[in-house]
């Protein structure tokens, strides 16, 4: 082809996109001025007018901005995106019970944020909204039912009896006893192994450190593909359409996407391979082991065929169940074993609580009713559920222009007082679960202190009913309840029965350096070893019997 033949193609068509551009922008602009305005809301000073506040929300640790900006500013924030968009940062328990619960789908995902949740896990739950999110909960609620989760708890108490035995072998060829080990990297390959056979009826081996290709792919992934973003991928996730994203995440070869990459290859294959088998199954009448995934595949073919979901979307729900099921339930367990080696007298009571219980029980195990009668530990759990919660933020933006009920009023900078705020279309709000969970309105002045105790009086918390679990966010609330919240808290408590009865817990030297990575999830990291990933490092020992 000729130069001149080229420049013919080529540069009419540069110019038709040059106009486009332009066009873009200035509708956006047109948007912007247009819409309802928040930035009378008082908030901080942006960093830039290109960043805005958007390094020091995304490159922080867990809380750290939320944490500071609600304690200056109140639970309703104004912080500024790139080039001046005006964006909210809600921690007000009255705001969160109406975008949770009241106005239901009424505030949607950042579509930047559907992305990540497609490259990570296909377009399941964690991706989908609206009538697909409806849709999807639906024919996913059989296999999460409280019967379904208690069954599972047998599975718990069989991983958990495979970890203990793991940590007495270290202990036992220690020399003096003791032994130092990375406990976040324990539980994660703990909760793999439970996930695993109470989900698909599939064994990783995580425990007995198999050789298993996609349980290596997943450990790790979250820390590698979403820790500490750099300024350009802050920009990029904010301002390329999802459409440019799809495609740099499809062809890009930077490390994170080339391992998110193999990973959903990975996961795909053998989610596909175990519906198949499911299947066939079924048609042959042989329902097998009343796994998720069994449950699943049955609730399904029954469905009306125009609300059933499709073989994709049933590969991204087993997608979605291996990370975020996993990683969440070990992400939570680390944060309990955290703060139980700092306070030893909060182990003591625990362990104190767990051996009666044991003592006075019937069975061989610790059942549902065990957990559901031993109160000290709910306490323990959800306070450090609340201190830490694994998934600390959420991202929406308004569907259309609304109002957002306030427990408490804002005074704007121009003087008025509200007792609502005005959001246009559009408007984006970051939903910090982590500042929600240490609002002094809610669970008192002493918010930001860890105290189990608190769980004991009734008068400390306030405000509407959020969450499903201590009025927490740590599960979200409303239409957008974590499905699996019952399964993750018996395997919690399945986990922490097992460890606290066996062994002491003690701090190690390390734990001066610990770090609240924010990777989606909570991920406990040391400084100057970040890219080493998870770790929480804790001396552990055979805890001494009367």
């Amino acid at each position: 082809m000729s130069f001149d033949t080229f420049s013919k193609i080529v540069f009419p068509l540069l110019f038709a996109l040059g106009l486009l551009a332009i066009a873009v922008a200035i509708h956006s602009t047109y948007k912007r001025f247009a819409r309802i305005s928040i930035s009378s809301v008082p908030g901080p000073e942006p960093e830039s007018f290109v960043y805005g506040n958007l390094p020091e929300l995304f490159q922080s640790q867990v809380g750290v901005s939320d944490f500071k900006w609600q304690e200056q500013y109140g639970g309703i924030v104004r912080i500024k995106g790139a080039f001046g968009e005006d964006r909210l940062m809600v921690s007000d328990s009255k705001a969160m019970q109406y975008i949770f619960h009241t106005a239901g789908y009424g505030f949607l995902k950042w579509p930047e944020r559907t992305e990540i949740s497609r490259v990570l896990m296909g377009r399941g739950l964690l991706w989908a909204d609206g009538e697909t999110h409806k849709r999807q909960r639906k024919a996913m609620l059989p296999g999460f039912g409280a019967p379904e989760s208690k069954s599972f708890i047998p599975i718990f108490n069989k991983v958990a009896s495979d970890l203990c035995s793991h940590w007495i072998d270290l202990i036992a060829s220690a020399p003096d006893q003791t032994v130092e080990l990375n406990a976040a990297s324990w539980l994660s390959r703990a909760t793999m192994d439970s996930l695993g056979e109470a989900a698909f009826d599939y064994h990783f081996g995580a425990l007995d450190q198999t050789e298993n290709e996609l349980m290596k792919a997943y450990f790790g992934l979250m820390s590698d593909t979403l820790g500490q973003p750099s300024r350009k991928t802050i920009l990029m996730q904010t301002l390329m359409p999802v459409w440019l994203l799809r495609l740099r995440s499809q062809f890009s070869s930077s490390k994170h996407l080339v391992h998110a990459r193999h990973t959903a290859k990975l996961a795909s294959a053998i989610a596909k391979a175990l519906i198949d088998m499911k299947a066939d199954l079924l048609k042959q009448g042989k329902e097998g082991r009343k796994d998720i995934l069994s449950l699943l595949v049955k609730a399904n073919a029954s469905e009306n065929p125009a609300n059933r979901l499709t073989e994709e979307e049933m590969i991204a729900q087993m997608r979605t169940l291996l990370l975020a099921g996993h990683e969440t339930s070990a992400t939570t367990l680390t944060w309990v074993l955290y703060e139980l080696a700092r306070h030893p007298e909060v182990q003591r009571k625990l362990r104190e609580e767990i051996r009666a219980r044991e003592a006075s029980r019937s069975g061989p195990d610790f059942t549902a009713n065990d957990f559901d009668n031993m109160p000290y530990m709910a306490a323990v759990v959800k306070e450090s559920m609340r201190f830490h919660p694994a998934v600390y933020q959420n991202y929406r933006q308004a569907a259309r222009d609304d109002f957002l009920p306030l427990s408490k009023s804002i005074v704007t900078t121009s003087g008025r007082v509200l007792n609502e705020l005005p959001v246009g279309k559009g408007t984006k709000l970051v939903l910090s679960i982590a500042a929600y969970n240490r609002n002094k309105d809610v669970f008192g002045e002493d918010a930001d202190v860890y105290d189990p105790e608190r769980w004991f009086n009734s008068g400390e918390k306030k405000g509407p009913t959020v969450g499903v679990y201590g009025n927490l966010l740590t599960f979200a609330g409303g239409v957008r309840t974590c499905i699996g919240w019952r399964f993750a808290l018996y395997e919690v408590q399945s986990l922490l029965v097992a460890i606290i009865n066996n062994f002491e817990l003690a701090p190690t030297k390390d734990l001066s350096r610990l770090r609240r990575e924010a990777c989606l999830v909570t991920v406990p990291t040391l400084e100057g070893e970040e890219a080493k990933g998870e770790n929480l490092p804790l001396k552990v020992t055979i805890a001494p019997r009367d």
